[in-house]
């Protein structure tokens, strides 16, 4: 699972500059997810092995009256409520200004670990006078650069220790389920329908330390954990901006969750956010299947349903190969064939595919369509294994796998997934030197 870091403090300390900086860190997995009021927030930073997430606060200031009790102080709110562990930004130039002490004040009162980070320390004497945060009474501090980097290393360093031991060990091994989606599409209500039929036999599971909770459902013949989302604990006493609350949930959902089910609207389709939300589930190589709630909603005719999913999977292009279910939480319709495709989602995102058996089907695969030659060379692949990672990955070895081009890739994904079951699930193939 998981650590989610915000990074918090007030305007033009370099928030987003040290956000691009841990993100960039590993660009394939650079996450954007829009739908608030700036392009990017959300991130992910990979440092000595450790994967976590991160979460730049910053640029939600509508006016420049009155900034800290009008967004600025619900933003660290929600980052204190959300977040693991949180990054404090101060700027040496500025030194500690009202507005600094402010914030500081908050994040004293939370429970959360702070790491005080204090920007634009670019040479000795700036170093020395960073010594002034001291005073915030928060700890020891990091003195930094975001734009060239320096000091950067040091703060991942105490950040990725920092994450040993947050983990609680499960007593089984069962599936993590999630429901996610953009607000008032019927997420409540369809997490009320599972969870209220029979609550005596519905148990709280403590989960991880960083107050997650999954709610372990038993019953119909299934057993899994329902990842706590928006719905099922007690909403937050801040009343705060929904969209930017709604992506923070989002993210903590899907990375605790093996499968998603990312929920729609009949009435509205897929849209914009929903498309977002789609992209981080599939860049956290977590299981999917899509429902579309309120079905019971739309007039039909013989055709409408194959006619939605078909524009659903259009605008998911290229990855189609997702489960598409069509329920209604509200008068309970088809909740149990919802929960059987998240159980076949859950085995074939977790299934091994012996070496012998991939290699007889892409021998003939490769066979009759081999890979294009580029520049007069002939690319030869030799064999394919898969990787002992937890989300299928599968390296395809070759002569000059550095000529392989993306097309071909799609081909050998679309073999994989036309001889296995690999539906609802991202697929990885890699290309090593033999």
């Amino acid at each position: 699972m998981g650590n989610i870091v915000a990074i918090v403090g007030r305007p033009n300390v370099g928030k987003s500059t040290l956000f691009n900086r841990l993100t960039e860190t590993r660009q394939a997995i650079v996450d954007e997810f829009s739908g608030v009021t700036r392009d990017r927030i959300y991130g992910q930073c990979f440092w000595n092995g450790v994967t976590f997430s991160v979460i730049d606060t910053g640029g939600y200031v509508s006016s420049p009256q009155d900034i800290f009790e009008s967004e600025i102080r619900k933003q660290i709110l929600i980052a204190i409520e959300e977040a693991d562990k949180i990054i404090f930004m101060v700027d040496v130039e500025n030194g500690i200004t009202d507005l600094d002490a402010a914030v500081a004040d908050l994040l004293r009162r939370s429970a959360k670990q702070i790491f005080l980070a204090v920007n634009k320390v670019d040479n000795a004497a700036r170093k020395y006078e960073a010594g002034l945060f001291y005073k915030l009474g928060l700890g020891n501090l990091f003195t930094l650069s975001a734009i060239s980097g320096s000091g950067t290393g040091e703060l991942l360093d105490a950040l990725v220790d920092s994450f040993s031991g947050t983990e609680e060990s499960r007593q089984e091994e069962l599936p993590r389920f999630a429901i996610v989606g953009r607000p008032n599409v019927g997420k409540s209500t369809l997490i009320n329908t599972l969870l209220e039929e029979e609550r005596q036999i519905v148990t709280e599971v403590s989960g991880t330390t960083r107050d997650a909770v999954d709610i372990l459902f038993n019953k119909f013949n299934h057993r899994f954990y329902l990842v706590d989302t928006a719905g099922i604990r007690k909403k937050t006493k801040v009343k705060e901006n929904l969209e930017f609350y709604s992506v923070m949930r989002s993210i903590r959902a899907i990375e605790h969750a093996d499968v998603c089910f990312l929920l729609l609207d009949a009435r509205l389709g897929i849209e914009g956010q929903d498309i977002n939300i789609f992209r981080l589930i599939q860049r956290n190589q977590k299981g999917l299947v899509i429902a579309v709630n309120k079905w019971d909603l739309i007039e039909k005719d013989h055709h409408s349903l194959s006619k939605y999913a078909e524009t659903i999977r259009e605008k998911i292009s290229p990855f189609q190969d997702v489960p598409i279910h069509f329920v209604s939480a509200l008068e309970q319709q088809r909740i149990l064939k919802l929960l059987d495709a998240g159980m076949r989602v859950y085995e074939n995102r977790k299934q091994r595919i012996p070496t012998a058996k991939l290699n007889t089907v892409f021998q003939e695969a490769v066979r009759q369509y081999p890979p294009p030659a580029v520049k007069g060379k002939y690319i030869k692949i030799k064999y394919v294994t898969q990787l002992p990672t937890p989300t299928p990955v599968f390296a395809f070895f070759a002569n000059l796998p550095q000529y392989i081009k993306e097309p071909y890739k799609r081909f050998l994904e679309n073999t994989l997934r036309k001889n296995f079951h690999f539906q609802g699930v991202p697929v990885n193939i890699v290309f090593r030197k033999k």
